[in-house]
């Protein structure tokens, strides 16, 4: 949780579930139109979170809309240090997907004003709750890069306090380039060879995760990417924990989903055997871990 709910005034909690509601006259921010996140011309027309990102020296410009999912828009921006994939988190309110309560089972809150505010799913607890879902994928991105895991570099961090300042958006480096932007693993066309490869790095990266204590919650082609002959894990703020009483069922899905987005590739391969797979590589040597530098 950032320090800034901590050290929030009386006023901030003036929506809690027992005081009186106020409708918000702000709408919902979904997805960003390019037009508004490639702007220079017009201040009134370009986005204000491009504005804040490129003020904080952290992009340049916005080059093209890449995908957009339930939660999140993905973009290609370049920046002082290349290319770099601009995640755009919409408002919670905006989102089809928006009942994360199994993900965050048995997390603790120590402040009992933000948990009631969180629960309540009131202003400020939405808001919470956004900066809370933002903030753990950086905080858990930069955890897995430098335990050595396959995954994209974060490009603002690793100090929470850094990457709290780009909230709703996530930086990382780009994997592939902008003419040729590696591919899901679900859309890359494969040998049999490359099938068979991609699912023993797909098997191992689950076994990494759960390594370091984690299930990822979603874990299938569709959140691996495939650039170079390699696999590289993507989207995290879901990621679960030991502490979440509904881990154990988290990671047998995580299996299952893996067994059935690989059956395009023409793997096939047992839910359960992959499961015990992934448990006992867990048991085994870590990746290398990265160094930051200076």
């Amino acid at each position: 949780m950032s320090a800034q709910w901590h050290h929030a005034s009386e006023d901030f909690w003036d929506d809690h579930p027992e005081a009186p509601r106020r409708r918000s006259k702000k709408k919902p921010l979904g997805r960003r139109q390019l037009a508004h996140l490639t702007s220079t011309d017009d201040i009134d027309v370009q986005d204000d979170i491009i504005r804040r990102l490129q003020d904080l020296g952290h992009i340049t410009e916005v080059v093209a809309e890449l995908k957009s999912g339930k939660e999140a828009t993905a973009y290609v921006a370049r920046g002082p240090r290349g290319s770099v994939l601009l995640k755009l988190y919409r408002d919670l309110e905006a989102r089809s997907f928006k009942d994360d309560s199994v993900y965050r089972a048995g997390q603790v809150i120590l402040d009992v004003r933000a948990k009631r505010a969180m629960e309540g799913r009131t202003r400020k607890g939405l808001e919470m709750l956004q900066h809370d879902w933002v903030n753990a994928e950086y905080a858990r991105l930069w955890q897995l890069w430098q335990a050595g895991l396959p995954v994209p570099e974060p490009l603002v961090g690793p100090h929470p306090y850094d990457y709290a300042q780009t909230v709703p958006a996530v930086l990382m480096r780009l994997v592939g380039i902008e003419d040729d932007i590696a591919p899901r693993l679900s859309d890359a066309p494969l040998t049999p060879e490359q099938a068979q490869s991609a699912w023993r790095q797909s098997v191992q990266g689950m076994a990494d995760l759960l390594r370091l204590g984690y299930a990822h919650g979603d874990y299938s082609t569709y959140n691996l990417l495939w650039w170079e002959d390699t696999v590289t894990i993507i989207d995290f703020p879901q990621l679960t924990t030991r502490q979440n009483p509904h881990f154990r069922d988290l990671l047998a899905r995580d299996a299952q989903s893996l067994v059935t987005s690989f059956r395009k590739h023409g793997i096939q391969a047992d839910a359960d055997a992959t499961l015990r797979e992934v448990q006992r590589r867990a048991l085994g040597p870590a990746p290398t871990p990265r160094l930051l530098l200076p």
